[in-house]
């Protein structure tokens, strides 16, 4: 029945959309600017070439909702794509933390999914998971969601795939005058939710700068649950030549947030404060023939946790501290060895430092008891990888692609990684692309060092993804879609086998399933877009769905601009095991926005307007409907 209201919705949208009267404004036609990606083949590259599966999120789509992180709209746009979440705002860490985004069964969480800035890895180097509440829609030019391994590229985590931030840059202004936009963002809601964000863009001749940053706070619609954040973003460019440009980025983020607990188990005191930061210093080429780019980076964090206690019970004395780093040194260069031969080539260099120990609250001293035994604090461990991948044009009908990447873990040991893939080409409108791929995870510091459960003899996870997609565009490109079928198989998995038994590499997994995706942009005024995507899993995961659709639509109409989007999980897990829970939801959203002037404009939305009841988070209940109104303005 579910499904059904999805396709009749679909239906109306198409039905509505043929009303909407021709105007010179209107939506922007992004079926062109999506052709052209960075992320598993990192030069610039028409996506029609490549055999593996990448969808493109422009700023457009990403502030289409008014949002200030990135990942609902990447868990709405992107098939076989579910982000975990708790509360109206903030997602935080440490047990009944969510944010964790979950692929076709693999989840960052586990880190089993990667996050890239720029293309380089985002995740805390103690416990390897990605920190959702740094993943800002400030920073964002656009998103690149790559759905498969893509560790031939970027190693260790991404066995499940990657999320690409690409962070705002402009290009040069080659006249050398002076010009800048700024845009200052207010909105407030439900449960005394309030988000603020400004951001500066400036060019002179050669130089580019962005600076960006934000505020917000939410009580949240459960006692005990307040969230508040504030973070910055600048970013820097200089064109040094013709050929040679430079760039550097920083961003921080510091949040504090509190976890009440089950509804069946509340906390009090369960907080956390979080600091994470990024940044890197990129210098890049670019000829007729090659081009590549040498950078260096550092994401790094420093948290403090009260675990909390159970409403009756004692609060803690100590607080778990923690601090973590993921520095590195990249280097690539892609050659265009013939007309039809392209041959890139990148050495990496990774250190992950991490320090973790309990802290008394009130003498500060380091506290070391039977039940919070680890058996170190401090953990070095660094990795080394060299890669190579050929793609040759066989005929203009057919692309071969292959590369294969050596990785060498300081404590894991080796790992080989091959890769390869096949675009036919049959008509000009569409492609059939054929993938085979390998994926892998280096065990966490955490894994190998920390608590009862370690074990240093671990070795990496890996995993083998076989893939078919057939990708068309017709009415010259207005309308696309495409469709994939994919088989995963897992093995060498950490698990613990019992309760406080050292971890080992058993578990082993078989994933399957179809996505199907289309977007079609009627006129100037209409754009409508759907995905679906269905999953089975011989060993399921929590937040993990066995079906998720989405149906959207975008209208500009003169000053007046609205998105809608319906969403629908069937079958998702919020627990496992003997105690196996499923929830369904179909989730409706809506944002209005009117600009009065160029450079004024209002905006009001809901989110799950049809006042769901559902969780994500066991145990953790999501607000009914909620709603936030805010002012835009442009200068």
């Amino acid at each position: 029945m579910k499904i059904r209201t999805l396709l009749l919705l679909s239906a109306s949208l198409a039905s509505l959309s043929m009303q909407a009267e021709t105007q010179n404004e209107g939506i922007q036609d992004t079926t062109k600017m999506s052709e052209v990606v960075v992320t598993g083949t990192r030069n610039a590259t028409d996506i029609r070439h490549l055999p593996m599966t990448v969808n493109t999120l422009n700023r457009q789509t990403l502030l289409a909702n008014e949002r200030t992180s990135v990942l609902p709209t990447i868990m709405e746009e992107v098939p076989g794509v579910l982000v975990t979440s708790r509360g109206m705002m903030g997602y935080g860490v440490s047990t009944g933390g969510s944010g964790s985004i979950n692929v076709r069964g693999l989840a960052s969480g586990t880190a089993q999914m990667l996050v890239l800035i720029d293309g380089h890895p985002q995740y805390q180097g103690i416990f390897g998971h990605g920190i959702a509440d740094s993943y800002q829609t400030m920073i964002a030019d656009r998103v690149e969601v790559l759905r498969g391994p893509a560790s031939l590229l970027y190693g260790s985590n991404a066995m499940g795939g990657v999320v690409n931030i690409v962070t705002r840059k402009l290009e040069p202004n080659e006249d050398g005058k002076l010009s800048q936009h700024t845009t200052i963002n207010a909105g407030a809601g439900s449960y005394g939710t309030v988000q603020v964000e400004g951001s500066n863009q400036l060019r002179v001749g050669r130089f580019t700068s962005t600076a960006a940053a934000q505020y917000q706070r939410s009580d949240n619609h459960r006692p005990n649950m307040g969230f508040e954040q504030y973070g910055g973003f600048l970013s820097l460019g200089y064109e040094i030549s013709d050929h040679w440009n430079a760039s550097a980025m920083a961003d921080i983020t510091h949040f504090n947030a509190s976890n009440p607990g089950t509804i069946a188990q509340p906390k009090l005191d369960n907080d956390q404060s979080i600091t994470r930061g990024s940044a890197n210093l990129v210098v890049e080429n670019h000829y007729d023939k090659t081009g590549g780019a040498v950078s260096i980076y550092n994401n790094y964090g420093n948290h403090n946790i009260d675990d909390g206690y159970n409403v009756g019970g004692k609060p803690q004395t100590d607080l778990f501290r923690s601090r973590d780093a993921v520095a590195g040194v990249s280097w690539y260069q892609s050659v265009l060895a013939t007309p039809s031969t392209r041959i890139t080539a990148g050495v990496d260099y990774q250190h992950i430092y991490g320090h973790a120990w309990y802290q008394n609250k009130e003498t500060g001293a380091t506290v070391l008891t039977p039940q919070r035994k680890m058996q170190s604090t401090h953990a070095h461990e660094n990795e080394v990888a060299g890669y190579a991948d050929v793609r040759q044009e066989i005929t203009k009908y057919v692309t071969l692609d292959a590369g294969v990447r050596y990785d060498h873990h300081s404590t894991a040991g080796g790992e080989w990684i091959p890769q390869a893939g096949l675009v036919v080409r049959p008509i000009e409108t569409g492609e059939f692309k054929f993938m085979f791929s390998k994926g892998f995870r280096n065990p966490t510091c955490k894994d190998m060092y920390l608590y009862k459960t370690a074990n240093d003899q671990l070795r990496a996870e890996s995993m083998l993804n076989y893939e078919i997609s057939w990708r068309q565009r017709l009415l010259e490109g207005r309308l696309t879609y495409g469709v994939n079928l994919f088989l995963i198989d897992g093995r060498n998995m950490i698990i613990v086998p019992a309760p406080m038994t050292p971890m080992v590499n058993t578990g082993e997994f078989r994933n399957k399933g179809v996505e199907v995706e289309a977007a079609w942009k009627v006129n100037n005024h209409w754009r409508l877009a759907t995905n679906h995507s269905y999953l089975h899993q011989n060993n399921p995961v929590v937040g993990a769905p066995d079906y998720k659709g989405y149906i959207g639509a975008d209208c500009v109409y003169g000053k007046f601009t609205a998105t809608a989007g319906l969403q629908q999980l069937v079958g998702l897990y919020t627990a496992t095991g003997a105690k196996a829970k499923q929830e369904d939801a179909t989730l409706l959203h809506m944002t209005l926005g009117y600009r009065i002037c160029p450079a004024f404009k209002i905006w009001a939305k809901g989110e799950n307007l049809l006042a769901q009841k559902y969780e994500i988070n066991e145990g953790y209940p999501m607000p009914k409907a909620t709603f936030m109104g805010g002012v835009t303005l442009d200068f």
